[in-house]
């Protein structure tokens, strides 16, 4: 993997942190007894998003370094939120809440919208 890459995911990673501690904060719920829900939510929307972004080659040299091609980001973000509140529901065996599916997919697609925007603004500057 090349470096860039490497800056990439973890851009991604740091880019789903600050959604879900946003998320969590808009709520007031950011003291350290909430830290295993915010994980709960954090690694299912890790999971979600390195399963589908791959497969709109969000992690493609062509497509990563192009401008043109920044829906991607937000459909994986449409698509993969709801994934991960339907993974929590499971790993907490929590009920399903659809307008917290259709909140955490708007604001998911959001967050990884901008970061991949900037990613194109400093990949463009540094190149």
């Amino acid at each position: 993997m090349a470096k860039s890459k490497y800056i990439l995911v973890i851009g991604d990673l740091l880019a789903v942190a600050l959604v879900t501690v946003i998320g969590f904060a808009t709520h007031g719920e950011t003291d350290l007894s909430f830290l295993p829900r915010m994980a709960a939510l954090f690694f299912q929307l890790i999971v979600a998003w390195f399963l589908l972004a791959p497969a709109l080659g969000l992690f493609q040299q062509e497509i990563t370094s192009n401008p043109r091609h920044l829906w991607r980001p937000v459909w994986a973000g449409l698509f993969a939120g709801p994934l991960a509140v339907v993974l929590r529901g499971f790993l907490l065996n929590a009920p399903i809440i659809p307008i917290f599916a259709a909140i955490m997919a708007g604001t998911f697609a959001l967050g990884m919208v901008i970061w991949r925007a900037l990613w194109y603004w400093i990949a463009g500057r540094c190149s």
